[in-house]
């Protein structure tokens, strides 16, 4: 190795909720670094969630719903002699992460509502309740690595 690998920087929490994962999702919100707009939409549609689910604070809900759509395996191509393979992986957490928050925001984007922090809350309540694009998407992905699992003796 050449070089020194990057240090993992920590993440500011968020200023309303004190979270980290929070403001994780308010930085992939965010457009052309406009921040206060992206939490704007989140607050907006955790006063959403909150009035839809009474019994459950919204950040419980939003947590659940980011468990709910975290991928434990997925598909990586491989090359191994001029053929390429689908090789099933384990996700790293950090990872896990990403994708998941990657996948509720361009899923609740995809839905027809009013504004983006009203699709943005239909999404993460979906997702809570165990249902929606997002967690298919996630059950998509394992039933790829589940079908691929004969060539995980490719994984190195």
């Amino acid at each position: 190795m050449r070089k020194k690998q990057a240090s993992k920087r920590i993440a500011a929490a968020d200023p309303k909720f004190g979270d980290i994962l929070v403001n994780r999702f308010i930085n992939n919100i965010m457009k052309d670094g406009k921040k206060h707009i992206a939490q704007n939409i989140l607050y907006d549609a955790f006063e959403v969630i909150s009035d839809r689910a009474k019994t459950q604070t919204p950040l419980d809900i939003f947590k659940k719903a980011v468990h709910n759509v975290s991928p434990v395996i997925e598909i990586r191509a491989r090359r191994v002699g001029g053929a390429t393979y689908q090789v099933p992986t384990e996700v790293r957490p950090e990872r896990r992460t990403a994708l998941a928050i990657r996948w509720l925001l361009s899923y609740a984007q995809e839905r027809s509502d009013k504004s983006m922090s009203l699709k943005l809350a239909a999404e993460i309540i979906a997702a809570a309740n165990g249902e929606g694009n997002a967690v298919k998407k996630k059950e998509d992905t394992h039933r790829m690595a589940e079908a691929n699992k004969a060539f995980a003796h490719f994984k190195w």
